[in-house]
């Protein structure tokens, strides 16, 4: 059963369960295989690649000690310990849609369900090997960034027609197109690759081409195609995200990110794109649930770090403000507070006091806890430089909630100059978010839970006008609020029926659409139906 010439191929096999690692080992051996290492653990499969270069890895997608195989996979990739002309085999029992879907955005040569057979093992093997000795070449150039010359080598190779990976090195010509930033000539490419054959990668590849060509509406009408087939589902949702938040359509980009992070949640960059989006259209349960996926998924991967529980707990806030269930913040708090002792355990040594104290005062504040909010506020020294975006931010909240304005406003300022100055560039959709906010919290001097305070007080007084306007203003920041909805909805009656002002139809609307989705209260319940009676009567609802 010899598999000349690869027999000597340096073959590394990452298996924790030990039948499934020796029913490995002993088919490779029957098999001939000679370079054979094995690691029981993530943390002992790196330790192997700092030291050997292998040709091929076979690992368990199953890992349960610290790193799974996603994240291990992920860590070799980032570090460079393995290169693309490195053959990487999956393994797992699991063949949930959620398992398969993060592996096929990993893009690893395979994937193999167990229990397998000896001959389908061979078979894939043998089938990695030869493609990655043959396109050696081509793998170290696109290692190296080298994708001009990529480039060349691909189309030396389908011009000669003596290669049987003609296929592959179409779609690698396109994915070249993309990198070197030649998007026309991409689109002609995948045009043409399409005429051939109906390849769903061409069809992927020509999307991305036209968005970068700036095609947006031919884009838009070939995703939706796309995101009926199953096959291209996950990445036509991931395209789409990307070209409604170019086209600042942010509600559709976080309906079409949501999508695609339920389809394969392990993608923390998609889950970061949609708690942001989720923000600039304050869906702050959204933004949370996202922060809260990252920090499960990220424990033990490359992306761990102090600034994921921070950003879960800091998110935890801006959620547990924008609602008025006494249940439901209770809950987040206690998430919020073990979010911050999981950091003491994880980071002990990197904790910022002056971020937990932003933290904790903000905490303070949600428990109607001002006094010690504003001690703990007062004592905190200005800044001269931005040292993270995500904690000045969340200072900048903090700041206008206690009444700060001043502080607040001025602390706005200094994270979009050093955001303008310093990645502008790179993250569009955090710099409208942050704009969003600056210009917010200049116009809404009060905290979201003041603001609606102030309003139910204005309302009460029979100053309607001045009513409407502040509960206008808090519905802006807090639209998916119920509360605030039926306070809004009910000005607005009250105000057109005993001030003669002019019925604003589209913001009752939105009160209306948020209180039909909600599950209301039974008193928020009797209430709105009386109120929707009243509205019935003046000819203000059907």
């Amino acid at each position: 059963m010899a598999v000349q010439p690869f027999v000597n191929s340096k073959i590394l096999i990452v298996e924790e369960q030990p039948l499934a690692l020796s029913y490995l080992k002993q088919s490779l051996e029957r098999l001939a295989y000679r370079n054979i290492f094995v690691a029981e653990s993530a943390i002992v499969a790196k330790e192997t690649c700092e030291t050997n270069k292998f040709e091929l890895i076979i690992c368990s997608f199953d890992l349960s000690k610290r790193q799974n195989g996603y994240q291990l996979y992920e860590e070799l990739l980032k570090k460079r310990l393995i290169k693309r002309s490195t053959g990487f085999i999956f393994t797992s029992a699991e063949t949930s849609p959620e398992l398969v879907h993060s592996v096929v955005e990993l893009q690893p040569d395979d994937f193999l369900v167990k229990p397998f057979t000896i001959k389908d093992l061979q078979s894939r093997i043998e089938r990695v090997l030869k493609r990655k000795l043959s396109l050696k070449k081509l793998y170290t150039l696109i290692d190296d960034e080298n994708y001009s010359k990529a480039l060349k080598f691909i189309n030396a190779e389908l011009d000669s027609q003596q290669t049987s990976y003609s296929v592959m090195l179409l779609k690698l010509k396109g994915e070249m197109l993309l990198k070197l930033k030649r998007f026309d000539e991409a689109k002609q490419f995948y045009k043409s690759a399409l005429e051939l054959q109906k390849f769903t990668w061409a069809k992927l590849g020509l999307v991305e081409a036209l968005i970068a060509n700036n095609e947006d509406i031919t884009a838009q009408k070939l995703l939706k195609n796309l995101i009926e087939k199953s096959e291209t589902r996950l990445a036509a949702l991931d395209l789409l995200g990307r070209l409604e938040i170019k086209l600042n359509q942010f509600e559709h980009a976080q309906k079409a990110l949501h999508e695609a992070s339920q389809m394969a949640p392990r993608n923390l960059s998609r889950q970061k794109s949609l708690s942001t989006v989720a923000m600039i259209n304050h869906d702050y349960e959204c933004s949370y649930n996202a922060q809260k996926e990252i920090a499960s998924f990220a424990r033990y991967s490359i992306h761990d770090s102090p600034e994921v529980y921070l950003n879960a707990a800091r998110a935890g806030i801006d959620f547990a403000l924008a609602t008025d269930q006494h249940e439901q913040i209770n809950k987040i708090t206690r998430q919020t507070q073990q979010y911050l002792n999981d950091l003491k355990k994880q980071f002990p040594h990197a904790i910022n006091q002056t971020q937990m104290d932003v933290l904790h005062a903000r905490l303070h504040y949600l428990k109607d806890e001002h006094k010690k909010a504003r001690q703990l506020m007062e004592q905190l020294d200005d800044e001269p430089q931005i040292r993270s975006v995500d904690a000045a931010l969340d200072k900048a909240k903090a700041f206008h909630e206690l009444g700060f304005q001043h502080k607040a406003q001025a602390l706005f300022g200094q994270i979009i100059d050093h955001c303008e100055r310093h990645r502008s560039n790179e993250d569009p959709v955090m710099m409208r978010y942050l704009q969003q906010q600056h210009d917010e919290r200049k116009d809404i001097t009060m905290g979201p839970k003041e603001l609606n305070n102030h309003a139910v007080k204005q309302f009460n007084k029979g100053q309607l006008d001045v009513a409407l306007e502040a509960f206008s203003q808090a519905f802006r920041v807090m639209p998916k609020n119920s509360s605030i909805a039926l306070n809004l909805l009910q000005c607005l009656a009250d105000a057109t029926g005993k001030k003669g002002i002019t019925f604003n139809t589209n913001l009752a609307k939105k009160c209306l659409k948020v209180l039909n989705d909600a599950e209301l209260e039974p008193d928020q319940e009797s209430r709105f139906e009386k109120l929707m009676a009243q509205m019935k009567e003046m000819g203000l609802a059907q």
